[in-house]
């Protein structure tokens, strides 16, 4: 079965970083900013309850200047990527303790598309000769990624 909006996936990392993906790649990119898109939601849960309240603003997600900069590339692109199976995979995890407030949810989007473009800029700086990463690039990303969000 193919992945929703694998082409514009695709579309992106060639956009981005000059890199031809695929379709084992995609399945491994929704893995990847899934994780990683969990994790700073957790970080937004804590740094809220930290300040007494129970709904997540922008302010509470921890966005480093590097993944600001990768958004703001993302957004340069004028490239979207399929948010929904994003969402309905995020499900899966347990609940948030905090809900996310309106804004936050409007940069979902973009925070999803930072890491894209982080994602697809590693693949050039730990295999700049490759097009396609292979299976162990995907790996040292999960490792690199895991240890910096």
């Amino acid at each position: 079965m193919p992945e929703p909006g694998a082409h514009r996936i695709k579309e992106l990392f060639r956009a981005a970083a000059g890199l031809s993906i695929d379709t084992d790649d995609v399945r491994r990119y929704r893995e990847f900013v899934d994780d990683k898109l969990y994790d700073l939601l957790l970080m937004g849960v804590a740094t809220a309850h930290a300040n007494g309240r129970d709904i997540m603003q922008p302010s509470d997600l921890p966005i480093t200047a590097g993944l600001q900069e990768r958004i703001h590339e993302f957004e340069k692109l004028a490239h979207d990527i399929p948010i929904e199976p994003i969402l309905e995979q995020l499900a899966t995890h347990p609940p948030l303790a905090a809900e996310p407030s309106d804004e936050v949810e409007a940069r979902l989007p973009g925070i999803v598309g930072g890491l894209s473009v982080g994602l697809a800029k590693f693949f050039t700086i730990v295999a700049p000769q490759k097009k396609n990463p292979a299976t162990e690039e995907w790996s040292e990303a999960f490792r690199v990624f895991d240890l910096l969000l």
